[in-house]
């Protein structure tokens, strides 16, 4: 079986030899570039890796792999322009490299080769019933991540719903597209299903609590840009849900503000959340669901040997450097 470390090496190694074309160079440019700026490839991995799991050859995942991670790649490319973000993974993003229409017509090119790459997967029907209803959700939480910008009552449980549909599940897809390729059991694909929801559940909400206290060198990406744009994270929920007098007042001060230094806007936040504990709510829901992950993970019926590979790179996620 192959570990995490190869199965990057295998996914990067094929990228870098697909071709989807060439002209006009406006269009396709932009897809390579996307793909090109690295990322862990979480999800193409975690594919491979399920397609092992049950003793498949995960030659005949890796098509499928190649169209999750296109897919993915699309999804963030729109999303920054939605987002009005600068950067992705250190560089500059699609919109701002080239112009916002480039950027949108790309990302349309890069959601039909992902489908062409899903096309010419194993077991097509089921594969593909997967990915298009994985698709359709996405769509769904991306709407409701734009709906929320103009939503003053997002509680808790609507904003982990959002990400639930926006994130979790196409991780929890390429789990079980990778499964479905190795004719694993319908209780298996369903355990690892849910063992990849829980796990993009937690990825999210870690993703949330970095952009605001991680490390701007390892991250990846500026830190504060969620509290400069007011966009409505765990954290930002959390903190108006449970602030009282004039932190609360102070907080939605912050909120309402039309003109802010940011650097002066973030500090103040952060602020907030130190005093609120905001910081370890998060950390506990973050270990809630990399807890319920594992005991998903656990009712997979199979041996706990065959387990080693993918349970370490799962396990390697909850610590990734704040």
């Amino acid at each position: 079986m192959h570990n995490d470390k190869e199965f990057l090496e295998i996914v990067n190694s094929g990228f870098d030899k697909l071709n989807f074309g060439k002209e006009p160079n406006r269009l396709y440019d932009p897809v390579y570039y996307s793909l090109s700026v690295g990322g862990k490839r979480i999800r193409p991995v975690l594919c491979l890796m399920a397609a092992e799991l049950f003793g498949g050859d995960y030659k005949e995942a890796l098509n499928a792999a190649y169209g999750v991670e296109i897919f993915h790649n699309f999804t963030l490319l729109h999303d920054d322009m939605m987002d009005k973000a600068e950067v992705r993974r250190g560089k500059p993003v699609v919109h701002l490299k080239w112009n916002e229409n480039v950027a949108l017509l790309s990302g349309d090119a890069m959601s039909v080769i992902a489908y062409k790459y899903i096309s010419e997967s194993k077991n097509l029907k089921e594969t593909l019933d997967v990915f298009s209803d994985t698709a359709l959700k996405i769509c769904e939480g991306q709407q409701y991540d734009m709906d929320f910008e103009d939503n003053q009552d997002v509680s808790v449980d609507d904003y982990l719903k959002m990400i639930n549909l926006k994130t979790a599940v196409l991780l929890a897809a390429s789990l079980k597209i990778g499964a479905i390729s190795a004719d694993a059991s319908d209780s298996d694909k369903d355990n690892l299903y849910e063992f990849g929801r829980n796990l993009g559940m937690a990825f999210q909400l870690q993703d949330d609590f970095l952009d605001t206290f991680g490390d701007v060198e390892k991250f990846g990406k500026k830190i504060g840009g969620d509290i400069v744009a007011n966009k409505k994270t765990y954290l930002l929920i959390k903190a108006i849900e449970i602030a009282t007098g004039e932190l609360k007042e102070e907080l939605i001060n912050w909120i309402n503000l039309k003109e802010f230094d940011p650097q002066e806007k973030i500090d103040a936040v952060k602020s907030i959340y130190n005093k609120l504990n905001i910081a370890k709510y998060s950390e506990d829901l973050i270990e809630s669901y990399f807890h319920e992950a594992a005991k998903c993970f656990g009712a997979v019926n199979i041996p706990d040997s065959k387990k080693q590979f993918l349970r370490s790179f799962t396990d390697s996620l909850k610590y990734r450097v704040y």
